[in-house]
């Protein structure tokens, strides 16, 4: 497996649920399973849970888990014979209160509240944006609209608003069962659907610490980019979340496919900005669900990714439904490992008028510069929280940072961080000691060799979170 610096989620789904594939995906290099909630029970996702806990430690390696909630349901119902094809200039009716099958007239809502948030003159798209209808008046429950782009529309398909402006709120009630069935399997991450300001993120984080109380469980919130009303307000989203997903496929319907890709180098900009992780998800391999090979323009989307700085670049239907899920991952980690070949590493420009207020995050930051410019083999980071080596991933560097954690919790959270390797090391409260046990798992991994030089970062006293204040380099004996 290529050595390679940027993380891979992996979405759960009927093509990878069989222990010997999901075993193979890992090896291929997956390090975050993604448990996607739009998709069956609460005992279908403790039972996913549990498959990616065993094949993990079968496979002798640890992922992260995440739960990905599905959000408000802003779809239409079902219709008669399953769908309907739509021309252009045809009249529809979306009608809230309808409760029989739709047919080529009109179609019920499972979203309630459409009428009140859409006014004529309005546009809506369909099925990401593949069928778009002009709204024409709203009549009660009904929103009587033209079709401007036709094309087949079939049963629960979604529905957004050009330029945003629905009122469904980020977390509705299935979203908090939810969150409870994730906390029981202690969940890694959660991942937000739809949030529009940083309120949403902090009522998720209170329902996480609630229901993750009585498991002694604290999870890290990802917060999906999806909405247009999440822009303007992207930094205090951010600063809410322990990290962002950018999302493309809702919010390339909500603010124009052409605004994407500016949009995605600015998230990824800021979230390292903030010592934020950031995934870039949505269609990265969308033709290996049914071809063995990917697209050049899909190779050069997730080699973009990699090169604007993302710690993760996700795989949804390709893993989950695909025909090709182990291969989809080997071809997505031999192009992160080929684009991080390119990269420039500018360390020097990034700690120009720096200030740091707090003594670990310098000796993070003193460990980098170090490294970068004795050529270290390692970076070591004995950690608690995982709180330096996160701010040293924020910057690139050539050298491999080691976070060793005595705690599981940790090393699983930081499965996502970029070219941060995770270990579990039990670390005894004297510092010598550590440090001896330190090298000696280096050298048993053959990380390091005799002769080698790597820096290494630690708290004393010993097992303090926050508390890293030394940095010492090294000559492996």
């Amino acid at each position: 497996m290529a050595r390679r610096a940027t993380k891979i989620v992996a979405t759960l789904g009927p093509a990878s649920s069989d222990p010997d594939v999901l075993e193979r995906m890992l090896a291929a290099g997956v390090n975050v399973v993604r448990l996607n909630f739009s998709h069956g029970t609460a005992q279908d996702h403790i039972d996913r849970a549990t498959l990616v806990r065993e094949t993990a430690q079968r496979a002798g390696r640890e992922v992260a888990i995440m739960a990905d909630l599905q959000g408000p349901k802003i779809r239409v119902g079902k219709f008669a014979e399953g769908k309907v094809t739509l021309e252009p200039g045809m009249k529809f009716v979306l009608d809230a209160s309808r409760t029989e099958a739709g047919d080529i007239e009109g179609v019920g809502l499972d979203y309630k509240e459409l009428p009140r948030d859409v006014k004529p003159g309005d546009t809506l798209l369909l099925n990401d944006g593949l069928i778009v209808l002009t709204v024409d008046s709203v009549k009660g429950d009904e929103v009587r609209t033209s079709v401007k782009l036709g094309g087949v529309l079939s049963n629960n398909k979604g529905i957004n608003k050009m330029g945003g402006g629905l009122t469904a709120p980020a977390l509705t009630a299935k979203d908090m069962e939810d969150i409870r069935t994730a906390m029981a399997f202690q969940a890694d991450y959660v991942a937000v659907s739809f949030p529009k300001t940083a309120t949403d993120m902090e009522m998720a984080r209170q329902l996480c610490n609630v229901a993750g109380a009585e498991f002694r469980h604290k999870t890290n919130l990802i917060a999906k980019i999806e909405r247009a009303e999440a822009i303007p307000n992207l930094e205090a989203i951010l600063k809410a979340s322990d990290g962002i997903m950018v999302a493309r496929g809702d919010l390339a319907v909500e603010v124009g496919n052409a605004a994407v890709p500016a949009l995605q180098k600015r998230m990824i900009r800021m979230a390292r900005q903030h010592d934020k992780v950031v995934i870039t998800a949505t269609q990265m391999m969308e033709s290996m669900i049914t071809n063995p090979v990917p697209t050049r323009a899909e190779v050069s989307d997730v080699a973009n990714a990699v090169l604007d700085g993302t710690d993760a670049v996700m795989l949804s239907a390709e893993t989950a439904a695909g025909k090709y899920p182990v291969e989809v991952v080997q071809e997505m980690s031999n192009i992160c490992a080929e684009a991080e070949m390119a990269e420039e590493v500018k360390l020097d420009a990034d700690f120009s008028g720096m200030t740091f207020s707090r003594i670990d995050h310098s000796i993070a930051m003193g460990a980098l510069f170090t490294a970068y410019h004795l050529g270290c083999k390692a970076i070591v980071a004995l950690t608690d929280s995982g709180s330096t080596p996160l701010w040293m991933s924020r910057h690139r560097i050539h050298v491999p940072i080691y976070a060793l954690t005595p705690r599981l919790a940790t090393q699983r959270k930081m499965a996502l961080y970029r070219n941060v390797r995770p270990l579990l090391m039990d670390q005894s409260a004297d510092r010598d000691t550590a440090l001896a046990e330190a090298e000696a798992h280096l050298k048993r991994r053959g990380i390091v060799s005799s002769g080698d030089i790597y820096a290494i970062t630690c708290g004393e006293p010993m097992g303090a979170p926050g508390g890293t204040n030394m940095l010492k380099i090294c000559r492996a004996a």
